[in-house]
């Protein structure tokens, strides 16, 4: 997935920020608070809730903040008196101001690839390489509606055969096996996850069992 603003991209696949060709350099927590932005955006992000993303059981102080936040406008090329993307919130926080656009970018799968589903209470839905979103967004791979469940909630990432659910600072929380998630997570077939209160079953299918559902035969679950 990549988000576009103005003259950047926000590549989540390869971590980077590009302006055109060139790259410019962001630390992985200044990524990451870039993405948190994006992903909340209008919406403002308490600080609390961004130092409970980027630094989970770990006390920070306010300038490690501001720091962090100096470096994401630097590549930016901002200032923060004239924001065109980032602005600050005093006494509160921070939100992502600007235009921007997701695009997907869909990799290619082996054939012989498991395929990825979520069971949900009245669906199931598939899943594709890359990153599927979670929520009450209409962009998202599955809509939940729910008071608990935050308009962009969590993601989960199908890379390499792996599927990486991570929480996007929803406010009721991710819960994987019972516990509140704070960061990427890995899942596994048959794996139990919950956004706020609505409970998903990750389901690994393989290829043969894909053709058989999507012949209208349901695939096993043995």
């Amino acid at each position: 997935m990549q988000v576009k603003f103005g003259d950047f991209v926000l590549d989540r696949g390869t971590r980077q920020l590009l302006r055109g060709e060139q790259q410019r350099r962001l630390g992985p927590k200044a990524f990451e608070l870039l993405e948190l932005l994006l992903d909340q955006r209008p919406n403002v992000v308490a600080r609390e809730r961004i130092r409970d993303r980027l630094w989970p059981d770990t006390f920070v102080s306010e300038s490690t903040l501001a720091t962090l936040m100096a470096e994401v406008r630097a590549a930016l090329d901002e200032s923060p008196k004239r924001p065109s993307f980032l602005r600050t919130v005093h006494g509160v926080g921070f939100a992502f101001c600007g235009q921007a656009v997701e695009t997907r970018t869909r990799a290619r799968t082996p054939t012989d690839a498991p395929a990825f589903r979520l069971v949900l209470q009245d669906r199931e839905v598939a899943l594709h390489p890359g990153e599927n979103l979670l929520g009450r967004v209409e962009e998202g791979v599955a809509w939940l509606e729910s008071p608990t469940v935050s308009r962009r909630h969590a993601r989960i990432r199908i890379e390499g055969g792996q599927v990486i659910l991570e929480d996007l600072a929803s406010k009721n929380g991710t819960f994987v096996r019972g516990q509140r998630i704070s960061g990427p997570t890995a899942l596994a077939d048959g794996d139990v996850f919950r956004l706020g209160r609505v409970k998903v079953t990750l389901r690994s299918l393989r290829p043969d069992e894909v053709t058989r559902s999507d012949d209208g035969e349901p695939p096993e679950r043995g």
